[in-house]
């Protein structure tokens, strides 16, 4: 398909993720009220989306408690800047296998739940977004699996559908973006669909730019998408992304790093693509256009 450069940007901001990244930087966010005043920087910064996952306030351990989600929630919510919640419903399909000479039992560290379980907070916190990691991969580790089998993402999908919350697909890899379609025209997900392509994440697709246009190409025309590339490249894929037609993510979940020996903040990251799309010719938009051009309704939780 013909490459037409999207002149009307949105910037999300994926505010912590739940990598091994909290002793990295002093910047990365643990506490619920740190992950919220780092997306409410962000979004004062020109993030209109913001991705949020939770971390144990002491150890900065990826969680799924459902009082951190809401007290992440309220905060952002009574923030006197305006933002779209975006919350993870990655957690809980993770297996860590044994070593290769006896994979079974699995290990301590292994999280798997039930649909219900894994989308308990989306159900009590409506955010206007959630995400659907669109498949199962080998996870950069040797022995851990993130696990998303058909019929765990047809169940969770149908629940999003149902609570009114759009799913943002993260597709790692071609064969996700082949089953989201299949889950829209099975009646699971309503389309258009939004989706994000996720590059550069060991093992799914390498972030260089044929594999890149393959997975845009792959990605229907009436949906809208967006993209991300982790470390040095983040900067890069919000220019090859916007030219490809599509919206940009940055933030901590992705990159430390401002520059070279420099690390960065949320609000660093967001101010940097905000720079590197308005030189490109394009406007950033805000929250409410973002809600307009998806058909988003700002809700309050139950």
């Amino acid at each position: 398909m013909p490459l037409t450069m999207n002149r009307e940007v949105f910037i999300t901001c994926a505010v912590t993720g739940s990598g091994g990244t909290q002793d990295r930087s002093p910047h990365v966010p643990r506490s619920p009220r740190q992950i919220a005043e780092s997306a409410i920087a962000a979004a004062k910064a020109g993030a209109a989306v913001v991705h949020c996952h939770v971390r144990d306030p002491e150890t900065g351990v990826a969680s799924r408690k459902l009082e951190y989600y809401r007290e992440v929630t309220e905060r952002i919510r009574d923030a006197e800047v305006d933002v779209v919640l975006n919350l993870t419903a990655g957690m809980g399909g993770d297996i860590y296998f044994g070593p290769p000479s006896r994979p079974m039992p699995v290990q301590n560290s292994t999280d798997m739940a039930g649909a219900e379980e894994r989308v308990a907070h989306v159900a009590e916190c409506l955010p206007e977004i959630c995400t659907l990691d669109c498949g199962t991969m080998n996870f950069a580790e040797a022995d851990y699996v993130m696990t998303n089998t058909p019929g765990m993402l047809t169940a969770m999908g149908g629940m999003m559908t149902d609570l009114g919350v759009m799913p943002e697909i993260e597709a790692f890899d071609t064969g996700h973006l082949w089953y989201a379609k299949q889950l829209v025209a099975d009646g699971v997900l309503k389309g258009p669909a939004l989706v994000q392509l996720c590059m550069g994440v060991p093992w799914g697709a390498p972030d260089d730019l044929i594999t890149f246009m393959a997975m845009v190409n792959n990605v229907p025309p009436d949906w809208t998408f967006s993209a991300f590339a982790l470390g040095r490249n983040q900067m890069a894929y919000v220019a090859a992304s916007v030219l490809a037609g599509g919206n940009v993510r940055v933030g901590l979940e992705d990159n430390l790093w401002l520059d070279k020996g420099v690390l960065a903040r949320n609000e660093d990251l967001v101010e940097r693509a905000v720079g590197i799309v308005e030189r490109m010719g394009a406007r950033v938009i805000r929250p409410e256009d973002v809600r307009k051009k998806l058909g988003l309704v700002k809700r309050a939780p139950r």
